[in-house]
Formats: structure tokens, C-alpha cells, sequence
């Protein structure tokens, strides 16, 4: 699994280590990323900007959970590339958005940090064009803390060798 900003590793990368999965936590914040290689020591951790991603590898599954938002719109557009360059056949693609387009300022440890979102309209074209379907989206889903969650599944097939 690639965890794109992975931050600390708390809680999706320790749940998805804890279930048995290999994980590679990547963030660009050199303190989060020795956060998360104390809490995961058997895990693979990287500082990259996710903006220029390119680990040469495939993954079954890519998490960008409470991360891409803080990217402006352009960026976010962007990143569709990245998430289908790092994906497997058939692989998951799990990320938290907003619930409507837009930009708003919010505050973590009294700190400001943005945050931006683009409808789902978009969402769903960006995935379209880069090979993937959706396979679900809860809206402020109140089991994951009010979250906008979609979930994602790229298309592209291992082809059948019978069927050539």
C-alpha cells in the first residue's frame, strides 16, 4: 500500500500494517516521516512532495487520506496522473475530500492550514480520464468523523493471454 501523505502514520497506516499489509509512507515533512518510522519501524517511510511522486513502483493500494485537500485546485488535478502512475491493475485508490468546491482556511495546533476541494463532478471526471472508477463516496460520513471518503478502483487489467 502507498500511504500519500502519511503524516504520522495515526491511524490508517498503523491499521493497515496492523491488518498485515506492507505500507510506504510518503509525506514531505521530515518530522512526520520520523514520527512515522517510530510508530512503524518495520515500514518503509519517504519525504517526497506528492506533487512529484514517482517511485518507479506499482501498488496495490494508494491512500491519500486528510492530505490532498491541502493542496490548491490545480494541484489536486494533478495529482490524478501521480495516483494512476503508482497503480497495479485493479488497484484501490482511497482519498478525503470536501464536500463542494471550493477553499477554506481552518486551524490545527492554533496554526492556520488550508485546505481546497473540488466538486464531485470533477472528481469523477478526473478519475474517469486517468483509468479509474468509483466505486463509492459517502459525503461527511458520520462513522469517519464527518469525512467526504472516496473510494476508487483503477481499471486497467492484467490482459488474458487466452483471450489474444
Amino acid at each position: 500500500m502507498l500511504d500519500i501523505g502519511c503524516g504520522a502514520g495515526e491511524p490508517i497506516a498503523r491499521y493497515v500494517s496492523e491488518c498485515g499489509y506492507a505500507i510506504t509512507g510518503v509525506d514531505s515533512s521530515t518530522a512526520m516521516i520520523a514520527k512515522f518510522r517510530a510508530r512503524l519501524p518495520g515500514q518503509q517511510a519517504l519525504v517526497s512532495d506528492m506533487r512529484t511522486l514517482s517511485l518507479g513502483r506499482l501498488f496495490h493500494g494508494t491512500l491519500v487520506w486528510d492530505s490532498f485537500f491541502h493542496l490548491n485546485h490545480e494541484d489536486q488535478r494533478r495529482m490524478f496522473p501521480v495516483f494512476r502512475s503508482h497503480a497495479a491493475p485493479r488497484a484501490a485508490l482511497m482519498f478525503t475530500s470536501g464536500t463542494a468546491y471550493g477553499e477554506a482556511i481552518g486551524r490545527l495546533e492554533g496554526e492556520p492550514l488550508y485546505h481546497a476541494s473540488l466538486d464531485a463532478a470533477e472528481y469523477r471526471k478526473l478519475l474517469d480520464d486517468t483509468g479509474f472508477d468509483v466505486v463509492a463516496t459517502v459525503t461527511e460520513d458520520p462513522t469517519c468523523g464527518g469525512r467526504t471518503v472516496w473510494l476508487a478502483q483503477f481499471r486497467h487489467a492484467i490482459p488474458n493471454p487466452l483471450s489474444a
